[in-house]
């Protein structure tokens, strides 16, 4: 009798504050976010697509196609004068993303470390990874993006709730439990993340390639202004 009196003064101790944390209006304050950042932008598509397949032509004639990871990449093209419109958005783009994202960068520039394509074919994937080095910004600009192929996933980069994680309510939902959100790509999409945001692409199931620019810049101090010299005095 008496464990059921216990129990019954239980049940209504939890109705009670049920009851009171119903009633309360709870302030959230969100902090530490990790943003990803999309841009389309279908009118470069022409030039930069033209740009690419000129090195993957030449990325052909020396790689050889991995069984596991069947990817093409060519060499860097981020210097290459016929880029100068792309990159110069790419650029002004990052900065202002730092800039926004509240980083002192009055007196700073952004600068390309690499900027190449990758062409991946039937069961190729990415895994998992961050760019170091000094990238700051990394992103993808996509190029051909046949039906079934690879997503783009952004993983969550939070490592104390890694490590004492809950399962999810419902995993196709984006929520503040998500461990990782994933996006789909399409020909002119752009997308910005911070470096230390880790991506990777899921495996690509069309028999049709995957095709898609890949950019990581870093951040520098700006060259300082030069006054021009006064002219010289004649006596």
């Amino acid at each position: 009798m008496k464990t059921k009196v216990k129990a019954k003064k239980v049940c209504k101790a939890a109705e009670s504050v049920a009851e009171v944390v119903l009633q309360t209006q709870l302030q959230v304050a969100h902090h530490f976010p990790c943003p990803v950042y999309l841009i389309e932008r279908p009118d470069f598509l022409e030039s930069v697509t033209s740009i690419s397949e000129e090195f993957l032509a030449n990325a052909r004639k020396t790689q050889e196609l991995n069984e596991i990871y069947p990817v093409l990449m060519t060499s860097n093209y981020y210097a290459d004068p016929r880029m100068a419109k792309f990159s110069e958005f790419v650029g002004a783009t990052a900065w202002n993303i730092l800039n926004e994202q509240g980083f002192a960068m009055d007196d700073k520039v952004v600068a390309f470390t690499e900027m190449w394509t990758q062409e991946h074919y039937k069961h190729s994937a990415m895994d998992q990874h961050v760019h170091g080095f000094g990238s700051q910004i990394v992103g993808f600009y996509f190029l051909e993006t046949p039906e079934n192929c690879s997503r783009l996933v952004v993983h969550d980069p939070r490592a104390a709730k890694v490590q004492i994680d809950l399962p999810e309510q419902n995993m196709n939902m984006a929520t503040p439990a998500s461990k990782m959100i994933n996006f789909e790509p399409k020909p002119g999409l752009m997308v910005f993340t911070n470096s230390w945001l880790a991506h990777s692409f899921t495996r690509h199931a069309s028999e049709q390639p995957i095709k898609f620019v890949h950019f990581n810049l870093a951040v520098q101090m700006a060259p300082p202004s030069v006054c021009p010299a006064p002219a010289a005095e004649i006596v």
